[in-house]
C-alpha cells in the first residue's frame, strides 16, 4: 500500500502530463493577467530587489564585505541566499490556499488532486529561478564562474523536493485546519529571520548556537549556494543535511497527501 501510494505520487506529473502542463501554464500566465508589464516583471522584480537592498545595505547601513568571502559586496552575498529563499517562501506561503481555491473543481471533477501541490510548487520555483539566473549571469561576467556551478541545478532540485513535501503537507492539512493560513504566514516570517540571509552566520559568536543552525535545512541550502557561487567549493556537511532532509520531506509529504486526499471532497 505504501509503495503504491508513493509510486502514484512520483509518477503523477508524467502519467498526467497534459493535465500538469495545462494547470502549470494556466497558473503561470495568471500571474501576468491584466498586467501592463507582463513577462517583463520576471526580469524587473529581481533587479529592483537587488537595487533596493544594495542601496539600503551599501549606502545607508554601509555594510561591507563578509569575512571569508573576499571582496564580495554584502548585497551580492545576501542576494545569492535571498533569491532561492524567496522561491521557497513563495511556495510555502501559497500552499495553504491551493486546495481551498480549487474546491469547486475538486468537488465536481474527478482528477488526480495530487497534481495541485506539484504545480503549486513548480510555478514559484520556475518564476524565481529566472531571477536567480539573472543574478548568476551577472556574477559570471564578474569572474565568479567556476566548474562547481554545475552543482547548482542539483541543489535547486533538492530544494524544490524539500519545498514540495512541505507544500503537500500544508495544503492537505489546510483543508481541515483553516487557521493554518495565518500560522504559516507567521512561520515563514520567523523562519526567514532564523535563516542567515540578511546577516552572516559568523555574526553569532557562540559556536554552540551556530551549530544549532544546522537543524534548519534552509540554512544549509543558503550556505551551500553561497559556497558554490562565491567561493567555488562545496562543504560535505551541508550535502549530508540537504539530500536526506529533501527526500524525507518529499516522500513523507507525498505519502500523507495521497493517504488523506479521499477526504478532501467531503470537507471542501
Amino acid at each position: 500500500m505504501l509503495l503504491t501510494l508513493l509510486r502514484e505520487w512520483m509518477l503523477t506529473p508524467f502519467t498526467n502530463y497534459r493535465l500538469f502542463h495545462n494547470f502549470a501554464k494556466q497558473d503561470f500566465l495568471a500571474q501576468f493577467t491584466a498586467s501592463i508589464g507582463g513577462f517583463l516583471w520576471l526580469i524587473l522584480t529581481p533587479v529592483i530587489h537587488i537595487i533596493i537592498y544594495s542601496f539600503v545595505f551599501s549606502y545607508i547601513f554601509q555594510v561591507r564585505a563578509v569575512e571569508g568571502f573576499g571582496e564580495t559586496a554584502f548585497v551580492i552575498f545576501m542576494m545569492v541566499g535571498y533569491l532561492p529563499w524567496f522561491a521557497f517562501a513563495d511556495a510555502i506561503s501559497k500552499s495553504t490556499g491551493l486546495l481551498i481555491e480549487k474546491a469547486p473543481l475538486i468537488t465536481k471533477v474527478k482528477f488526480p488532486v495530487q497534481i495541485i501541490p506539484v504545480v503549486g510548487t513548480v510555478i514559484p520555483y520556475l518564476t524565481h529561478a529566472i531571477g536567480f539566473g539573472i543574478l548568476l549571469f551577472y556574477l559570471a561576467t564578474q569572474g565568479y564562474l567556476t566548474w562547481q556551478w554545475i552543482y547548482l541545478p542539483f541543489i535547486f532540485f533538492f530544494q524544490f523536493l524539500f519545498a514540495l513535501g512541505l507544500v503537500s503537507i500544508l495544503s492537505a492539512l489546510s483543508v481541515f485546519l483553516r487557521d493554518l493560513q495565518q500560522l504559516v504566514a507567521l512561520g515563514v516570517t520567523i523562519w526567514f529571520f532564523l535563516t542567515p540571509i540578511i546577516y552572516p552566520i559568523n555574526m553569532i559568536e557562540s559556536e554552540a548556537v551556530r551549530n544549532m543552525f544546522l537543524l534548519n535545512p534552509m540554512h544549509s541550502f543558503v550556505s551551500v549556494y553561497r559556497e558554490i557561487v562565491l567561493q567555488g567549493k562545496v562543504s560535505f556537511i551541508y550535502l549530508q543535511i540537504i539530500i536526506p532532509v529533501s527526500l524525507i520531506s518529499y516522500f513523507f509529504g507525498g505519502w500523507l497527501f495521497m493517504k488523506i486526499k479521499q477526504a478532501f471532497g467531503d470537507v471542501l
